[in-house]
C-alpha cells in the first residue's frame, strides 16, 4: 500500500486528489494539510511514502517544507513531489535543489497522477528528458564553480558515467543498454552514487551532475 500525504491550501484540490487516489487498491491518503508547517508535522507523524506538496502556501511554503523533510534522516523514506500551477519555473528548480523527487502541474490528468504517485513511491525521479533540458538551459547554464573532481571525488568512473546518463533522463534499463551491463548493475551504480553524494533521489543526481560540471548543457 502506497501511503500519500496531501499538502495544499486549496481544499477543493485536496478533495479532488483524494477522491482520485483513494479509489485505487494500492494507494491510501493518510492525511491532509493546508500549509507547509502543518504538512511537515503530519509527515513526521504518518511517515508517508509520497508527500504531494504545493509550492506556494501560507505559514511555510513547499520549498522550505521540502528542505526540512530532506534534511531529516528520520524522513529519508518520504518522497516529496511538489505541485505547481505554472509548470517548470524557478520555484520548481529550487524545490528540486531542496530535495523534491519531481513536480506535477495541478491540472494533471487523473491517470498521470496515479502513475506519478507510483513512480515516486518506488524512488524514481519525475523528471522527463524534456524537463531536464529546461532545468539545464534556464537555471544551470554554467557550473557553480565547483570542479567535478571535487564534488564527485568518491565516485568510480562507472558511477560517474551512470550519473551523467541519469542527468540525460535515462532509466536504469536504458543506462544498462548504453553501458552494456545488466539493469541490476546499472541500478547498483546509480544507488551507490546516490549514497556517496548523499542524494535523496535521481532528481538530486541530475542537479549535481550539471552543477558540478560533470555534464554540460548541449552535450549528448
Amino acid at each position: 500500500m502506497i501511503r500519500v500525504l496531501l499538502v495544499d491550501d486549496q481544499p477543493l484540490l485536496r478533495s479532488g486528489f483524494r477522491a482520485l487516489l483513494d479509489v485505487e487498491d494500492d494507494i491510501e491518503v493518510v492525511a491532509e494539510a493546508a500549509d507547509g508547517e502543518q504538512g511537515l508535522a503530519l509527515v513526521r507523524e504518518h511517515l508517508p511514502d509520497v508527500a504531494l506538496v504545493d509550492i506556494q502556501m501560507p505559514v511555510m511554503d513547499g520549498i522550505e517544507a521540502t528542505r526540512r523533510i530532506a534534511a531529516d534522516p528520520a524522513l529519508a523514506g518520504v518522497h516529496v513531489v511538489v505541485l505547481t500551477n505554472y509548470g517548470f519555473d524557478e520555484y520548481v528548480f529550487h524545490a528540486l535543489r531542496a530535495g523534491a523527487a519531481g513536480f506535477l502541474v495541478k491540472d494533471i490528468e487523473p491517470e498521470d497522477l496515479l502513475h506519478a504517485v507510483r513512480v515516486a513511491a518506488r524512488g524514481d525521479a519525475l523528471l522527463a528528458p524534456s524537463i531536464t533540458r529546461k532545468l539545464i538551459e534556464r537555471y544551470v547554464a554554467e557550473p557553480l564553480h565547483r570542479a567535478a573532481d571535487t564534488v564527485l571525488d568518491g565516485l568510480t568512473n562507472r558511477e560517474r558515467e551512470a550519473v551523467a546518463l541519469v542527468a540525460r533522463g535515462l532509466s536504469n534499463d536504458e543506462i544498462a543498454d548504453h553501458m552494456v551491463i545488466s539493469p541490476l548493475t546499472a541500478k547498483t551504480h546509480v544507488n551507490r552514487a546516490m549514497v556517496k553524494l548523499r542524494a535523496r533521489d535521481r532528481a538530486q543526481l541530475v542537479v549535481l551532475a550539471y552543477e558540478s560540471g560533470l555534464t554540460v548543457p548541449g552535450r549528448r
